[in-house]
């Protein structure tokens, strides 16, 4: 018999009735039934009950072991009685009777519970994440994790993709974020940076000619903490295809996003490939975001000219003191009550607003203040548009879209949820596609790239030596589900005679381009082919997966909202010899100084 174990704690069943076996692993729960011990012991695949008599010479030993002991027992399978059966666990019709005991490891008072997912201070989770792993919850987050990664890595092979590495030590490139940057020691005043994309090498292997890459890539950036997004790294699935056109990069990944989300989606429904296009500045007008819910049905209109020289004077006034205000409509199928009209009024005013004007529809008519004031014509006018009906209601937001987009998006999303409007068991993918390839400045009035400085704008050099720069569009797109911005990518631009256009447009001088992008740049003179890709963050789809709201449950070993690693003490102090290996003096305020390098 083998010395640890002859079977998991998730393999026995009850045709193993009668056998000799031996099981190690962690004691979850003990439960004491007076002549009776009941000790659930757990290792990575399962729970089996074992049970030993008090007339054991062992009971004593077995009594006093502490949760999360780790422990051999060896005994016999037995059945379970048909009333003692536990149908929630997979080896719930039989349990080992203890015959011998032996402790390998014993566990010391416990900082958190391993037997519950119940909610727990977060800096304790994260300074014993060990624990915490061991909870079914985030265990069965981090084995997802593993099988999505296999999943992707496979369907990206099948799809004609060969995986390669990219540097982790490199130079830094213009990804939007600020780089970790890491001191030479050979090299004195000089440094690397850690990728925040492996962008500019991906663009490098499909000039040196091998077609299809990708990989799951570690990126690392600087930037602070969200549900959505983790401080320090993160993982992406990376790819890049070369003689490829848009259409051709969303028909090689849809598949993969469809197949892997279909296969861990227990049940819940998936978009069906082709995924839904819709060009972000029509995002922008429906949705109120570039990263639409399309769970929620609602689809915002915009109801400028219903209001311009109208009798509700304070939008009328707006649209005509600026010519920038417009009046968006959000409808709320079967809210038409002035109870429900009202409680969203109050949410409003709790987000900062100064409300939410609205109108409620019954017996034919449109009802409430705005309604009055904008007169019947003109509320028929503005049902029939909206094909809104009695029992239904439209609320209202004003002002230019920059400032109120966050709100509007915010108010559709209420609206939907509060009417129970669209199913929630189900993942919705769709392309934002068109994104502007330029945008002004509010601050200092100057051009910069909207999104990827690398993207070729739609019409080529053409379009921008004779469009006016705000009006040019890049091919550029981002995939969402559910809300959640998987990725942005986009065709890239190959030719440095557009690069140094695209550029100069944003106040880059050639010598600029030149010095911050001359490898890439330097490689494209030598005969660069079209080619485009992108990259969906394995994190956020993990986290979809797993129904979590935060990244921090689907990663090992995650950072704290403040970019520290809690368990490992990670950011610290290097000692002073350290430093002078690596020509650093620090320089930090008197309150932060380490005690050991003032």
């Amino acid at each position: 018999m083998h010395e640890y174990r002859t079977h998991t704690c998730g393999a026995l069943r009850l045709g193993d009735a009668g056998i000799e076996a031996r099981l190690s692993g962690w004691v979850h729960r003990k439960r004491d039934h007076g002549q009776l011990l009941f000790i659930d012991l757990r290792d990575h695949y399962g729970v089996t009950q074992c049970v030993i008599d008090v007339s054991s010479p062992l009971f004593a030993a077995a009594d006093a072991l502490r949760l999360e002991s780790v422990v051999t027992v060896t005994g016999k399978i037995v059945a379970r009685s048909a009333d003692t059966v536990n149908p929630n666990l997979p080896t719930g019709e039989v349990e080992l009777v203890i015959a011998e005991l032996h402790v390998q490891s014993t566990a010391e008072p416990l900082p958190l519970p391993v037997n519950s997912d119940a909610d727990y201070p977060e800096d304790i989770r994260l300074a014993y994440r060990f624990l915490d792993l061991r909870r079914e919850r985030v265990h069965a987050n981090i084995v997802l994790r593993s099988r999505v990664i296999a999943s992707i890595r496979r369907r990206m092979i099948e799809q004609g993709f060969t995986e390669f590495q990219t540097p982790i030590l490199t130079a830094d490139s213009p990804e939007g974020a600020r780089p970790y940057y890491v001191p030479s020691r050979l090299h004195p005043g000089q440094f690397y940076a850690l990728p925040q994309a492996p962008q500019q090498f991906k663009q490098l292997l499909m000039v040196a000619g091998f077609d299809r890459y990708f990989q799951i890539a570690p990126c690392f950036r600087d930037e602070a903490s969200r549900a959505d997004r983790a401080p320090g790294e993160f993982y992406q699935l990376d790819f890049e295809m070369s003689f490829v056109t848009q259409d051709d990069v969303f028909a090689a990944i849809e598949p993969v996003l469809h197949g892997v989300f279909e296969e861990f989606a227990n049940g819940r429904a998936v978009s069906q490939a082709p995924f839904r296009r819709i060009p972000f500045a029509q995002s922008l007008l429906r949705y109120a975001t570039d990263k639409p819910d399309l769970r929620n049905p609602i689809a915002i209109h915009d109801a400028t000219e219903t209001f311009r020289g109208s009798g509700f004077r304070i939008f009328a006034g707006m649209i005509d003191s600026d010519p920038n205000v417009r009046v968006r409509a959000i409808p709320a199928p079967g809210g038409g009550n002035r109870a429900f009209c009202d409680r969203m009024n109050s949410w409003a005013q709790g987000e900062g607003q100064p409300g939410l004007g609205y109108i409620f529809f019954r017996d034919g008519e449109g009802a409430g203040p705005v309604a009055r004031n904008l007169g019947p014509e003109r509320t028929e006018a503005l049902r029939v548009e909206l094909g809104l009906n009695d029992g239904d209601a439209v609320f209202f937001v004003a002002g230019v879209p920059s400032a109120f987009l966050p709100f509007a998006s915010a108010a559709r999303l209420r609206i939907g949820n509060e009417l129970g409007l669209g199913a929630q068991d189900r993942f919705e993918f769709c392309w934002i596609t068109d994104f502007p390839m330029y945008e002004l400045n509010e601050e200092t009035g100057k051009i910069e790239f909207s999104h990827n400085p690398f993207s070729m704008p739609q019409g080529g050099l053409e379009a921008l030596e004779t469009q006016e720069p705000l009006s040019i569009n890049a091919f550029q797109y981002d995939i969402v589900c559910n809300g959640t911005e998987l990725s942005s990518g986009a065709i890239r631009n190959h030719r440095p005679d557009i690069m140094y256009k695209a550029f100069a447009i944003a106040g880059y001088t050639k010598d600029e381009v030149e010095a911050r992008f001359g490898g890439m740049l330097n490689a494209f003179k030598y005969g660069a082919p079209p080619h485009g890709g992108s990259a969906p963050g394995i994190d956020r789809i993990v986290m979809l997966l797993a129904d979590e709201p935060n990244l921090r449950e689907v990663v090992a070993f995650p950072m704290n909202q403040q970019a520290q690693d809690l368990l490992m003490q990670a950011p610290a102090p290097i000692p002073a010899e350290r430093l002078k290996e690596l020509h650093i003096r620090l320089d930090l305020p008197p309150a932060r100084a380490p005690r050991s390098q003032e």
